[in-house]
C-alpha cells in the first residue's frame, strides 16, 4: 500500500508517498480502507522529530481516517461488516491506503456525509468534546475563550460550546478567520495580532472574564490568559505552539484567582480512556451532524490535497493558511 512517509526528521520537503506493507488486523481489530485522512499539528511535530508516536503505534503519519471496512480480525464482536462507512481517531497510521483500528474505536459516518467531510471530524471534534466536557466540565451559560478559533479544534469547539448552551469567544490572526468563527457561532472574536485579547475579553464580559480557556498556544499567552480568567476559572492547555517556558509569577497570579490549570494530550491516552470519550460523543454529538438535526453541527474543510502532495499540505498548515481542516485524499 502507499503511505505518507519521511526517512529523517526535517522540513516538508522530506515527505513523500512510499510503498509499505499493508497491515493485518489483530485480535479485535478492523482493517479500514482509507479514503481520506486529515492533517494535524501533531503530524508537523512528528515530521520534525519532536512528537514520536506512542509505544506500539504506527510510525506512519495521520491521527484520523475515514473509509470503509475492508476486513475483520479474530475476536471481533460483529458490530461492523465489510463495506460499512466508518471513521476513527488514531494514534497513527491514518495517511495510508489501509489502517487497522480496534473495533470499539470506530464510529459510523453520519448519514449523507462524504469521506472528505468525515475525515475532518475525529481528531478535532473528539479533542474539543473531551476538553470541554471531561476536562473543563462546561456548564450552561459559561463563557469559553477558544484560542486558534479558526483551527479544526477551534471551529469544533465553537459549535460544541453552543450545543452546551454556553458562550464561545475566540482569538484568531486575521479578519477572514474571525468572520469564519462568527459564522460558526462565536459570540465575539479578537485579532491577537493587533488587539489585546485580554482587554477585549474583559470589556465583552463586563469585567467578569471567562470561565474556561482552551489554550493551544502556551507560554506567550499566560499573563493575558490569567488577566481575563474569572475567579475559579479553568485554564486548559492542550498545546504549546509558543513553547512551555514561563517567566514570571504565574503561581501567585493563579492563586489570586483561585483558578486551576488542566492539561490534556488525547494521542497518548490508552484505548480504554479514548473509548470513554468516544461513546458519549457518538451518542450525544454525532446525531447533530445529520441534515435534519437542530442545532446542526458541521465540520469545516478548508482544502483537500492528494496524498502525493502531502508536502504542500504541511506547508499550508505551517503558514497558518487554513480555516478549518486540511484533508488528505488517499488514492484508490
Amino acid at each position: 500500500m502507499f503511505a505518507a512517509y519521511f526517512d529523517c526528521p526535517g522540513g516538508p520537503e522530506n515527505l513523500y508517498m512510499k510503498e509499505v506493507m499493508k497491515p493485518d488486523p489483530g485480535e479485535g481489530e478492523v482493517l479500514v480502507k482509507v479514503s481520506a485522512s486529515a492533517l494535524n499539528r501533531a503530524d508537523l511535530l512528528q515530521r520534525r522529530g519532536k512528537y514520536p508516536p506512542p509505544q506500539g503505534a504506527s510510525d506512519i503519519l495521520g491521527l484520523e481516517a475515514a473509509g470503509s471496512v475492508a476486513g475483520l480480525g479474530p475476536g471481533c464482536a460483529g458490530r461492523w461488516k465489510s463495506g460499512d462507512a466508518v471513521m476513527a481517531l488514531l494514534s497513527g497510521g491514518g495517511q495510508a491506503q489501509y489502517v487497522t483500528v480496534p473495533e470499539g474505536l470506530l464510529m459510523p459516518i453520519p448519514k449523507d456525509m462524504t469521506f472528505i467531510q468525515a475525515a475532518a471530524i475525529p481528531e478535532a471534534w473528539l479533542t474539543a468534546f473531551q476538553l470541554l466536557h471531561f476536562v473543563g466540565k462546561v456548564q450552561e451559560g459559561e463563557r469559553v475563550l477558544i484560542h486558534a478559533g479558526a483551527s479544526g479544534v477551534g471551529m469544533a469547539a465553537i459549535q460544541l460550546v453552543r450545543l452546551a448552551k454556553a458562550i464561545p469567544i475566540v482569538t484568531a490572526g486575521s479578519q477572514d478567520k474571525l468572520e469564519a468563527t462568527a459564522k460558526a457561532g462565536a459570540a465575539a472574536g479578537f485579532n491577537y495580532k493587533n488587539e489585546d485579547f485580554s482587554e477585549k475579553v474583559l470589556e465583552f464580559t463586563q469585567g467578569s472574564g471567562v470561565d474556561i480557556i482552551l489554550d493551544c498556544v502556551g507560554a506567550s499567552y499566560w499573563e493575558k490568559n490569567l488577566s481575563c480568567l474569572s475567579t475559579d476559572g479553568r485554564w486548559i492547555i492542550y498545546g504549546l505552539l509558543s513553547g512551555g517556558e514561563v517567566h514570571g509569577d504565574l503561581l501567585a497570579r493563579l492563586l489570586s484567582k483561585r483558578a486551576s490549570i488542566h492539561t490534556s494530550l488525547l494521542r497518548s491516552r490508552d484505548k480504554e480512556a479514548s473509548r470513554g470519550y468516544q461513546q458519549p460523543f457518538t451518542q450525544e454529538v454525532l446525531p447533530h451532524f445529520s441534515p435534519e438535526a437542530s442545532p446542526r453541527l458541521q465540520p469545516l474543510v478548508d482544502s483537500v490535497y492528494p496524498l502525493h502532495a502531502i508536502a504542500e499540505a504541511h506547508r499550508a498548515m505551517e503558514e497558518n493558511r487554513n480555516i478549518g481542516k486540511i484533508v488528505i485524499e488517499i488514492p484508490v
